[in-house]
């Protein structure tokens, strides 16, 4: 009797394991339900939303645009045909794997220009820290100007990504929800060690 207790307390215990934890990440919809195309306003699309290393952003498109990730001085001029990844396929997930402001255009002569521009800052994963409390040295004080950035489009972290990983998927605008790996083998290997013990 004892085991079968001790069988069912293992059991609830793996199954519990395998049940979903929210992970922080978040899945955006580029432009919500228009989707990437002309005529969306995309500054006032990404304004409130605040996007972190590990987000994704799902761009939903006809094939006659494209998702092209692009450096800041060719997103500024919209210039095509430089892009660091691109993407035909009306289904582009792209996750933010680095903190940084990256830029993306559609790389279709004319359809940048027309506001199918994107410049999305990612913060990374974890809360910010808070600013260094100034120090009581006279010795290390700097003008304000010599540590802060110069323009208000620089990042805020890091320089931006070079890389990112293109992968084509559907996903609704929602949080993201996985399995823990880490807490299925070690719930699992706890089981499997109370079961041996008992």
């Amino acid at each position: 009797m004892a085991s079968s207790s001790v069988g069912m307390a293992c059991l609830l215990l793996v199954s519990l394991s395998c049940m979903v934890v929210p992970s922080l990440a978040k899945v955006y919809t580029v432009g919500d339900a228009s989707g990437w195309t002309t005529g969306v306003d995309y500054r006032t699309w990404t304004s409130g939303k605040t996007f972190k290393v590990g987000d994704s952003l799902v761009f939903n498109y006809p094939t006659s645009h494209t998702v092209d990730e692009v450096s800041k001085s060719d997103y500024s001029t919209c210039t095509v045909g430089n892009a660091i990844t691109t993407d035909n396929s009306g289904a582009t997930t792209v996750a933010l794997k680095k903190a940084g402001t990256h830029y993306f255009i559609c790389g279709v002569v004319g359809h940048c220009g027309n506001g199918m521009k994107l410049a999305v800052k990612v913060e990374s994963g974890s809360a910010p820290s808070p600013a260094p409390a100034p120090s009581k040295s006279k010795s290390s004080a700097k003008s304000p100007s010599s540590s802060s950035p110069t323009s208000s489009d620089a990042p805020l972290t890091t320089t931006p990504s070079t890389t990112t990983t293109t992968t084509t998927t559907k996903t609704p605008d929602s949080s993201s929800w996985s399995v823990s790996p880490f807490m299925a083998v070690v719930t699992t290997w706890v089981a499997l060690f109370l079961m041996v013990i008992w």
